[in-house]
């Protein structure tokens, strides 16, 4: 639980030129750069520069910003994305504090897969790994696999039985996905690998476990190809809006991203995060509660205001979100940030609207605004994620039972 005396933690959210479908068309874009490693190892580069906890990078299984159903036939919005692991993996080592959390598809992504990449992520990075674990129940993105088919899902719908039994079924997925994921980081011991070239021994093979996970989604006998990551489980965060994702949080995320508009709203969904957890038998663990804000900062008032109308027009409508838009000053969001963290929120995960304008804006007047007030750190105090985010390295659950 947060309060106003404890420093807040602070993330990015990366997608693209930034989160308004219009962004690329900003004089401060670099529309041409959005598909190299260059234009990422920036935006990283920037983030850490401001000393942020970690920066999300965004996936996904369909076209970057088409609707909910499906291609949408535009030509005027970013089409195609970069694969947000392999991003990650190319900006770790032009880093050396930041966390990297790359986004991951659990719903059509094998979690053997996902647990070595990850792990390897945690290598290159020397720590600072971790993952957001998200779910799909789109149409055209299953038709990428041929593996399963989902019924039309539309957002006026979600309230239905069939809506909720479908989502239901997608996180209890996920949550198993996570579960095998974190099964196997544990399935080496820290110390199996021996590299005793005179005896001929490299890993001890007692030390190495199967998992044999059985469930109702994978069966996954184990163990991993790739030893314990340094961190022993890479952080795991998810976006959650309602009960059903809050329980996928409270069960198996270190992090949870919400939505919430103002100070009422995010007391409330703390408190059912925070029930959650209990239920689950976690009461006793770091569980972080983020806010999430698309954010327009500009220096004068009213400035950010008519850069939105001006990106709206562009985009030939008003930009709708999930979560609160903020447009205004680093003082007023800095304001704000602080009245949010009294609800109980620990942190923030940012997300700009322009990278290129918004991010510095983040680093280079809010940061500062923040470090004035006490707010938030001068300096990196640890070098893994695990560390920045106050979360012990955890014991290996085989290593401890065997």
């Amino acid at each position: 639980m947060s309060s106003s005396s404890s420093p807040l933690h602070l993330a990015v959210a990366l997608d693209g030129a930034g989160w308004h479908p219009a962004a690329w068309r900003e004089p401060v874009a670099r529309p041409h750069d959005l598909l190299t490693a260059g234009y990422w190892a920036d935006l990283v580069t920037e983030a850490e520069r401001g000393l942020l906890d970690f920066v999300t990078i965004e996936d996904g299984l369909g076209l970057q910003s088409s609707s909910p159903t499906g291609p949408d036939g535009r030509t005027d919005q970013v089409r195609g994305r970069l694969d947000a692991v392999l991003v990650a993996s190319r900006v770790a080592p032009l880093t050396r504090r930041i966390g990297l959390v790359p986004t991951v598809v659990a719903t059509h992504t094998e979690p053997f897969h996902i647990s070595k990449a990850i792990a390897t992520l945690d290598y290159v990075s020397s720590g600072r790994a971790g993952l957001r674990v998200q779910v799909s129940a789109r149409q055209n993105e299953a038709a990428h696999f041929g593996r399963r088919t989902f019924p039309p899902f539309r957002f006026e719908d979600h309230d239905t039985p069939a809506a909720q039994e479908l989502v239901t079924e997608l996180f209890d997925e996920a949550a198993d996905h996570v579960e095998v994921v974190r099964r196997l980081w544990d399935s080496w011991e820290d110390d199996a690998e021996i590299r005793d070239a005179a005896t001929g021994r490299f890993i001890d093979r007692e030390k190495l476990h199967y998992i044999d996970f059985e469930g109702r989604n994978f069966r996954v006998k184990g163990p991993s190809i790739t030893p314990r990551p340094p961190q022993g489980q890479p952080i795991v965060s998810a976006l959650a809006h309602a009960t059903v994702p809050y329980r996928l949080v409270a069960r198996a995320a270190d992090v949870g991203y919400v939505t919430p508009h103002d100070a009422g709203q995010a007391r409330a969904v703390v408190e059912e995060i925070r029930a959650e957890q209990t239920a689950a038998g976690r009461a006793d663990e770091t569980l972080h509660v983020f806010g999430d804000l698309v954010v327009f900062l500009d220096d004068a008032p009213g400035a950010a205001e008519a850069r939105r109308e001006r990106l709206d027009a562009l985009a030939g409508r008003p930009y709708p979100s999930d979560a609160r838009i903020f447009t205004g000053t680093p003082v007023q969001l800095a304001d704000l940030l602080q009245e949010l963290s009294e609800a109980g929120l620990s942190g923030f995960r940012l997300r700009p609207a322009v990278a290129g304008h918004d991010l510095p804006a983040v680093t280079r007047a809010l940061v500062p605004e923040l470090q004035r007030r006490g707010a938030f750190r001068r300096a990196y105090e640890a070098d893994t994620l695990r560390g920045l985010l106050g979360l012990p390295r955890p014991a290996n659950r085989y290593a401890t039972t065997a």
